[in-house]
């Protein structure tokens, strides 16, 4: 018998399966936009040019590339260049601050910056300024350079070698900074490839896709690109959502699947000339980067239709950790509605007490996660990653629950709990609540410094037009509902939410105007 070799067991590579994709597929519709459409044979040509181009610059496999772009053709196919050399690539958040971006490219010693220097001419200016990193690249012709897209129209359309190896890390994923600092979260081929292949076998897609990115898809509408070109669908790219841009492309366009965060759904929701006529061939749509209200989600199913899945994972395990199917978005089964769906045959997860017990069905413990989809750790954080993977598990932070039938309901993030007068207090059954209220359209619950209870539950809302609820009915509504111990003491009114950049309510910038005249952050 010959003897086991870490290469003939060794798993496939990002780069390999975009080759896999542009053979099988080279005259179908690959990627279009609002100014281009191009097939797999044209996205494949354009990736190798700009790929040589970036190896003729010096950048070599596992050298560290920072990404600032936006939702367009020029913008993906740059990105999978970038995979295709065997790049390790960090995508910059559109919103973050220019202080937030110096850390990253430092954080990660980034060598090189490719962005979007007509989306974000100052912010580009103001880091190729720092000298952050070496060189500095923009789409366009720019002050600052030539122009990648245009200097690539001389290079070889022909494939570059493929030098990436399993173990390799492909991508280098920051936290939002939603908490702090943001982490580098080191992902390896191994990581994307679980996460691709558990898309391909667990989400409902339809026959032939027609995809619309509605989010940024230097974060998670990228997640969608391979599962989609491995079947040979089109990605269709919406640079900035409106519901009124997002019904008449999905109408224009014949859309029958996209990705959207719940703040989207909810726009959409309470657009006032909802026309789910127009809205007719979507026979799916993913939600997920966020709870939502079940209120709210079954108001979705009445008005858009059965055609929503939800995703459960987080950067460190992305995407894939639990998924809540089409079938399981029945009225008829209200309770299912809360839930984020049963774990992902691949991973094992256990839901642990803080002294990495498990907790009996039904009671509320740590959502934990072992299995290939688990991120190799943080970049440079070594006592993060003590602490993240106690027991030689993941610890999510998602506090949750699990039923007889393996649904799993999460409570709310373990740093978002309030705890007032030594109660336990979760925002999101809160929120919950009160997106049951006529009036509301989005809330965000927040704990805030009391001298007696230590926190005092507070609620945030938007109101939906034309209502005006006192803040009594609203309290009332809650204490009728909750009881004394999840109701809130106070409600603020405001025109909108403050959201990050991945259309997440922003918790953080809400709690910091309560907060930020105490000496620590929790009391």
């Amino acid at each position: 018998m010959q003897p086991k070799t870490s290469a003939l067991y060794s798993t496939t590579t990002v780069p390999e399966l975009f080759l896999s994709a542009f053979k099988a597929f080279p005259e179908r519709l690959a990627l279009a936009d609002s100014n281009q459409q191009l097939t797999y044979r044209e996205v494949a040509a354009k990736s190798f040019q700009i790929a040589h181009l970036l190896k003729l610059k010096g950048m070599k496999r596992q050298d560290t590339v920072a990404l600032l772009l936006s939702n367009n053709i020029d913008s993906l196919v740059t990105l999978i260049a970038v995979q295709l050399l065997g790049l390790r690539y960090i995508s910059l958040h559109p919103m973050a601050s220019e202080s937030d971006h110096c850390f990253v490219l430092q954080d990660a010693q980034a060598r090189m910056l490719i962005a979007d220097g007509i989306k974000f001419p100052e912010r580009v200016q103001a880091l190729y300024q720092k000298n952050t990193v070496e060189q500095v690249l923009t789409l366009a012709p720019s002050s600052i350079d030539a122009g990648l897209l245009q200097q690539a129209l001389t290079m070889s359309t022909e494939p570059i070698s493929i030098e990436s190896l399993p173990d390799d890390f492909t991508k280098i994923s920051y936290s939002g900074g939603t908490t702090g600092r943001s982490k580098g979260i080191l992902q390896t081929h191994r990581t994307a490839i679980t996460m691709v292949t558990y898309q391909l076998a667990y989400y409902e897609w339809p026959q032939n896709i027609r995809f619309l990115a509605t989010t940024p898809i230097s974060h998670a509408a990228g997640s969608f690109v391979l599962p989609i070109f491995l079947r040979g669908g089109t990605m269709h790219l919406l640079d900035k959502y409106a519901a009124n841009s997002f019904m008449e492309y999905v109408a224009q366009h014949q859309i029958n699947a996209s990705f959207m965060v719940p703040t989207q759904i909810y726009t959409l929701l309470d657009y006032p000339q909802l026309d789910q006529t127009k809205l007719s061939s979507l026979e799916y749509i993913l939600y997920g980067a966020s709870p939502m209200a079940p209120s709210r989600l079954l108001e979705a199913l009445q008005k858009i239709g059965p055609v929503f899945g939800q995703l459960y994972g987080q950067a460190e395990a992305p995407m894939m950790i639990s998924y809540l199917r089409k079938e399981d978005h029945d009225p008829s089964r209200p309770h299912l509605l809360r839930s984020c769906g049963r774990v992902i045959p691949g991973n094992t997860v256990k839901l642990l007490d803080t002294e990495l017990n498990e907790v009996p069905t039904g009671e509320i413990g740590e959502i934990c996660v072992r299995g290939p989809l688990v991120m190799e750790g943080y970049l440079n954080r070594h006592e993060e990653n003590e602490k993240v993977f106690a027991g030689q598990w993941l610890h999510t932070g998602d506090m949750a629950r699990q039923d007889e039938q393996g649904y799993l309901y999460i409570v709310d993030r373990a740093k978002d709990m309030i705890i007032s007068g030594g109660f336990n207090v979760y925002p999101s059954e809160i929120e919950n609540c009160l997106a049951t209220h006529p009036a509301i359209a989005m809330s965000a619950v927040i704990g805030v410094p009391h001298e007696k209870w230590g926190e005092e539950v507070t609620a945030i809302v938007v109101l939906k037009p034309g209502t005006k609820p006192s803040e009594k009915e609203l309290i009332d509504f809650v204490l009728k509902e909750k009881g004394p111990v999840n109701t809130p003491k106070t409600i603020f009114f405001e025109e909108e939410l403050p959201l990050t950049s991945l259309g997440k309510i922003d918790k953080k910038t809400i709690r910091n105007k309560f907060w930020q005249q105490q000496d620590r952050q929790v009391s």
